[in-house]
């Protein structure tokens, strides 16, 4: 099992501590340095300026919205980071949630797995420089009876295939990531439940494209944090919690509330959301169980870290992508070197 990092969003306040998060990282052998983008930072741009300042671990978009940007410009950003990058870019996608995609980019948030089946298929054609046409439900390529013409990308990635993931929480989606992607992008993964909320939906795909899960990157991100105090360190991740599972999109469509209910905790879910929406933020962090919070996350000494990292792998787990909290640098580089002894001691490595 191999190791990554999640940066998150960048202008929270740390940015400086990012990059040396990143370096760091890239110094002690982790495989991929990921980075998101919601309505702030983009993640193009940080992790053009990551690149820049590494050298061998590889940078990806955790996750580049669809609603974004038109698929065309994804292959050419892609091809560009790659080349830049010397073939270290993976290519990170989803479709955001309605609140954003409509909010932000005014892009109604329909058919989100029909949108998203022919955004790789554009992605991929277009970053394998064949000339660029496609007829279907949501882009035609070039548009008819006007001047366009099938063009041809310019830039030459450094690879061939440039790794492709999707951003993927609900069963029917899970499923369509392990037909048409590389590589699954999972959030509030718990190892116990891991094959009932998201491989046995992934391995249904692979087996849809005549494919097994040999090759196929299971990578979920945990936050990271060490010390012997467990129920002081999961206290720190209740807002965050609390924010996914009761405020992260609406009442209706919410995708992470949704998650939790498949995991079992279908009373709290309800009452987490309950408080969140109707204004009780902290009352909605006290309703997180502190076994959820447990389970979604790796906390406690570098040895309970290391049997925790056991009980991932045996899940299907291939990229373990950690995100290492702490109120200052030191505490993050600290809990960045953990995760590295964790695994060792776990035999993974």
């Amino acid at each position: 099992m191999r190791l990554g990092i999640n940066l998150g969003y960048w202008g929270a306040g740390m940015d400086g501590d990012n990059l040396a998060v990143a370096q760091e990282a890239d110094r002690l052998g982790y495989d991929v340095c990921w980075a998101a983008e919601a309505y702030g930072s983009d993640a193009p741009t940080v992790l053009s300026w990551v690149a820049a300042q590494t050298e061998s671990i590889d940078v990806g978009s955790a996750i580049m919205q669809i609603p974004a940007r038109q698929p065309a410009m994804t292959a050419m950003t892609a091809a560009t980071l790659d080349s830049l990058s010397g073939g270290r870019f993976r290519l990170g996608l989803g479709v955001s949630g309605p609140q954003v995609s409509e909010g932000w980019y005014g892009v109604k948030f329909d058919k989100p797995l029909a949108r998203t089946r022919e955004y790789v298929e554009i992605v991929r054609k277009a970053m394998s420089r064949e000339r660029l046409s496609y007829e279907g439900q949501h882009w035609t390529l070039p548009l008819p009876d006007g001047p366009g013409k099938p063009i041809k990308l310019t830039v030459h990635p450094q690879r061939e295939h440039i790794p492709l993931y999707i951003a993927a929480i609900g069963p029917k989606n899970l499923e369509q990531t392990g037909e048409i992607a590389d590589g699954a992008l999972l959030i509030f993964p718990s190892a116990e439940h891991l094959e009932d909320t998201a491989v046995k939906y992934l391995r249904a795909g692979r087996e849809k494209a005549g494919k097994t899960m040999e090759g196929f990157d299971v990578c979920p991100t945990l936050p990271l944090a060490v010390g012997d105090d467990v129920n002081g360190l999961a206290d720190m991740f209740r807002p965050y919690t609390a924010l996914y599972v009761g405020g992260m999109g609406s009442r209706r469509q919410n995708f992470y509330n949704q998650l939790a209910q498949r995991m079992g905790y279908e009373k709290e879910a309800a009452e987490i959301q309950d408080k969140y929406l109707s204004g009780d933020k902290n009352g909605a962090a006290a309703a997180v169980p502190h076994q959820l919070i447990d389970q979604t996350t790796l906390l406690g000494s570098v040895e309970r870290i290391a049997e925790r990292m056991q009980a991932y792998a045996a899940s299907g787990v291939t990229t373990l992508t950690l995100a290492p909290a702490g109120f200052t640098l030191d505490e993050r580089i600290t809990a960045l070197r953990a995760g590295t002894d964790a695994l060792e001691r776990s035999g993974l490595a």
